[in-house]
């Protein structure tokens, strides 16, 4: 019985959509922080949508030189994701 070999399998690159929207073209990333602008949503842990932009697929926060997102908004984000966890909304 052949066993697959799960290290070196290819990942699809729908695995690395999420990164990709938060990236220029050129491969810098933005300074502005997408949190700090007028209309900007709410962080709050009611706010599904908004937090799973931040979460990968493996339930890990996406990292603020990624996601190019202020360090205080990082801080809110950081809390209402951990609060969303524990109540098992992500």
């Amino acid at each position: 019985m052949k066993r697959k070999n799960k290290k070196f399998q290819k990942r699809s690159p729908n695995s690395l959509s999420k990164l990709s929207l938060f990236q220029k073209n050129d491969g810098k990333f933005s300074k502005k922080c997408p949190l700090s602008l007028k209309n900007a949503p709410t962080i709050d842990y009611k706010n599904i949508n908004l937090l799973k932009k931040y979460v990968s697929d493996n339930g890990k926060i996406i990292s603020s030189k990624i996601t190019s997102v202020s360090y205080n908004k990082q801080k809110k984000l950081t809390r209402e994701i951990k609060r969303a966890k524990i109540l098992g909304l992500v």
